[in-house]
């Protein structure tokens, strides 16, 4: 089934949610896309399949510049202006996730879902940015791959140390796109059933709610 498109006019111009309506919806996922991609990402589509059977609603959330057909994104500020405010569950794909932990303090997200956090660019890791995803006071779901250019689990989890409220669960043998190596020996549909179990688990237990 297509999603749903709802317009939504902004400051910034129109953007858009292309929303995936659980029949008894018990939660809310609202994600955001990364700089270079937009809400079609394999993981968003994936998780917009998935997890409405299982009593959650996913929203995602253009921005207004992808909406407009520009390649580059909006400055940070002002992709905080159209995010602010999301209901439940906040997260998204890399940039997405960065702009979800930025605003933690400014929405009343129960947690917070971070699909390939980019803890920095591609062999830069002395310019880090590690400070946003430790700032926001609910829990964090971090998903990343073993082979990220952009951090890899690996190095997360050496930044992370033993601070509370962060919980990281690594994919072996993907990237930052979560495109598997053909190297791996892990199969597409375990990545996907690992993606959708960790989601769907890591939202009942910040909402409270039982997944079927």
């Amino acid at each position: 089934m297509a999603s749903t498109i709802v317009p939504l006019d902004t400051p910034q111009g129109q953007a858009r949610f292309f929303v995936d309506l659980a029949d008894r919806p018990i939660s809310i996922l609202v994600l955001g896309h990364g700089a270079g991609g937009g809400v079609a990402a394999a993981d968003l589509e994936l998780l917009a399949r998935r997890l409405p059977p299982l009593g959650i609603t996913v929203a995602r959330f253009e921005q207004p510049w992808r909406t407009a057909g520009r390649q580059v994104g909006a400055p940070p500020p002002r992709q905080e202006q159209e995010w602010a405010q999301q209901p439940l569950v906040a997260g998204g794909r890399s940039a997405g996730a960065r702009v979800a932990c930025r605003t933690g303090s400014d929405t009343n997200a129960a947690g917070i879902l971070c699909l390939a956090f980019p803890l920095h660019l591609p062999g830069q890791p002395e310019k880090s940015r590690l400070t946003e995803l430790l700032t926001p006071r609910q829990p964090r779901l971090v998903v990343q791959g073993s082979k990220d250019s952009f951090g890899t689990a690996e190095e997360l989890r050496a930044a992370i140390g033993k601070v509370a409220g962060i919980t990281l669960v690594e994919l072996p043998g993907v990237g930052h796109s979560y495109r598997i190596a053909k190297s791996s020996a892990v199969e597409p549909a375990t990545l996907h059933a690992t993606l959708v179990t960790e989601v769907s688990r890591f939202i009942a237990s910040t909402v409270g709610i039982t997944t079927s």
